[in-house]
């Protein structure tokens, strides 16, 4: 097969041993509920001494601990990995998968994205991109994980631009005849997941011809700039890690062996952006170790002296925010925002006030329900952030080159991707 020119391969998946139960070995991404650590301590309950995912990552509520958990993550890698309990389920192809949530059922496929093709530098037009601001600071401790590590799972979520579903639509028509990998209920109320291995002949060209006939009319529609063909929709700076620990060791490394070298390939899931069961939320915020009307009268005073107005009046052309707090909701209303999109208006001005109150924190949160319910307690202010239309993500991406960090997130918490399948490194 080429692949060559479309960004992503196929590539050998591994799996764990057919007597390693899925419903405790795959965990949700470690991104996830950074402010509810009761969540990973019910998992990891759940899970007790059986062989699981959760065991090879680092949830970030405990990214402070890094130091103390990185060794034993390293080390429970090598010991499944010489026992056994990972082993190919695809020698050279891809997983389609299909998970199952109150959204409906979104299909993916698991390839390998290739990191010469991906870049977070804004300077640069390369096929993959990040669709959101990479902060380089947030690399250090992601690459103390991925350095010494033999193997990667991936919660990178890659987007295509597929209004006609060309790509990934016609392989679950055929899945019928494609070799069941899994089917089994995710725990955490994350809904259900289902692969299927992607390794025929026929399969493989039918993705590659797809693709290529994708990556022609994104051609087409870029001119004369570069194409953005795969958009990095969760997982940026996973992605921007696995870049810059390539970018550490090909210095090393012969030609040849910089071609195929797995390091040089990230595991990845791609998904179309039109797909039903795929819904746009925003990421609202949580500013903790502050009160609601010391926020409230700070933020007008930094309006005025911008230029902008700060009511509780929404109208067209305002960005629009609920602000959630011990006190209540309120409704803030920006006229003549200072940003292209909401988000950038609200996070420049938190930016700004957290420079100045170093006391303060912020969180970033997925989910209605989990930002109210911690923006509740006393000296927490939570921020709801309007809808996002995702029709239009690929165009703001475009126009603005890089959405501001955390705009968006594909579905709520729970219904983030699960860690299952792996790849060497």
């Amino acid at each position: 097969m080429a692949f060559e020119t479309i960004g992503f391969r196929p590539a050998e998946i591994l799996l764990p041993r057919k007597d390693v139960h899925p419903e405790t070995w795959a965990c949700v991404a470690c991104d996830q509920y950074t402010s509810e650590p009761e969540y990973w301590e019910k998992a990891d309950a759940l899970v007790g001494q059986a062989p699981s995912a959760l065991r090879l990552i680092l949830p970030e509520c405990w990214l402070k601990e890094s130091s103390m958990r990185v060794p034993k993550v390293h080390e429970t890698m090598r010991s499944y990995l010489e026992q056994g309990l990972l082993e190919p389920a695809v020698r050279d192809g891809f997983v389609l998968c299909e998970r199952r949530t109150e959204t409906g059922t979104r299909l993916g496929l698991i390839c390998a994205v290739d990191l010469e093709k991906y870049s977070f530098s804004r300077e640069e037009e390369p096929l993959v991109r990040p669709t959101e601001q990479t902060i380089t600071s947030r690399l250090p401790p992601r690459l103390a994980i991925r350095r010494g590590a033999p193997l990667e799972l991936t919660h990178i979520m890659i987007l295509i631009d597929d209004p006609d579903r060309t790509v990934l639509e016609p392989l679950q028509r055929k899945k019928a005849s494609l070799r069941k990998l899994y089917d089994f209920e995710l725990m955490g109320g994350g809904g259900h997941l289902a692969g299927w291995a992607v390794d025929g002949t026929a399969e493989l060209a039918e993705v590659d011809c797809a693709m290529n006939a994708l990556l022609a009319r994104k051609t087409a529609e870029a001119a004369p700039h570069q194409p953005m063909l795969l958009a990095v929709g969760d997982g940026n700076h996973s992605l921007a890690t696995a870049k810059a620990f390539w970018e550490e060791i090909k210095a090393d490394l012969t030609e040849a062996e910089k071609e195929n070298h797995p390091a040089r390939f990230a595991l990845c899931e791609v998904v179309n952006l039109y797909d039903d069961a795929l819904v746009f939320e925003p990421i609202h915020r949580l500013v903790t170790g502050i009160d609601q009307a010391t926020l409230m009268a700070d933020w007008r005073n930094y309006a005025e002296s911008r230029g902008m107005t700060l009511s509780a009046v929404p109208a067209p052309g305002k960005h629009c925010f609920t602000v959630v707090s011990a006190l209540g909701e309120e409704t803030a209303a920006v006229e003549n925002p200072e940003g292209a999109i909401p988000c950038e208006t609200l996070q420049k001005y938190l930016d700004d006030f957290l420079s100045r109150y170093p006391e303060a924190e912020i969180d970033f949160i997925h989910g209605e329900e989990s930002l109210r319910k911690l923006a509740r307690r006393q000296e927490n202010v939570g921020f709801l952030l309007p809808e996002i239309d995702k029709r239009a993500f690929f165009r703001d991406v475009t126009r603005l080159g890089v959405l501001p960090r955390k705009t968006f997130s594909m579905g709520e918490a729970h219904e983030k991707r699960f860690y299952m399948e792996a790849k060497r490194i």
